[in-house]
């Protein structure tokens, strides 16, 4: 199988905030966000692995800004590692004031996707090979987070988490 560069999975979706899309504060709905994150990151995974890719789980989302009803929502996502059947897509958020143009990034999240089969069995996928100083960031970060879910579920012991162990010593 041949490896793979994040931006080959590169994924980006534009699109405006609109009154049904906010709360009582004119900000947009978590879930909204949420909603589209998972729909570009899917793309992602899915040209990554270049079969069916499913969501298992969404594993870090922050919503440190408001994004305001009227603005441009620009999401970005790629993968930041593959495993054997899964991967990690990052995701960032940034949004495009409707006046002045500025753009501000308003939210990052993390999701992990397996591939899989017509039949729904799961398949193997590409290595990742990480090429930019922020992908080999988010590609070591992964294996940290992998292996703190692992442990956390009882799938891993602690002392096999090797990647946990170097943050501490």
């Amino acid at each position: 199988m041949k490896k793979k560069t994040a931006k080959e999975s590169l994924s980006i979706s534009t699109d405006v905030v609109f009154p049904g899309d906010t709360n009582a504060l004119n900000g947009m709905f978590g879930g909204e966000l949420l909603s589209r994150m998972d729909r570009v990151c899917y793309i992602a995974a899915k040209r990554h692995s270049e079969n069916i890719a499913v969501t298992v789980s969404v594993n870090h989302v922050t919503f440190p800004k408001s994004v305001p009803l009227g603005s441009t929502v620009t999401i970005e996502a790629k993968v930041s590692r593959a495993f054997s059947t899964s991967m990690e897509v990052f995701a960032d958020v940034w949004t495009e004031d409707l006046f002045s143009g500025v753009k501000t990034k308003v939210n990052e999240g993390i999701y992990t996707f397996v591939a899989v089969g017509k039949d729904g069995n799961t398949l193997p996928v590409p290595e990742l090979i990480p090429e930019t100083k922020l992908e080999k960031q988010r590609f070591k970060g992964a294996l940290q987070r992998r292996q703190l879910s692992l442990v956390l579920s009882g799938k891993m012991l602690p002392n096999e988490a090797s990647e946990l162990k170097s943050l501490f010593d």
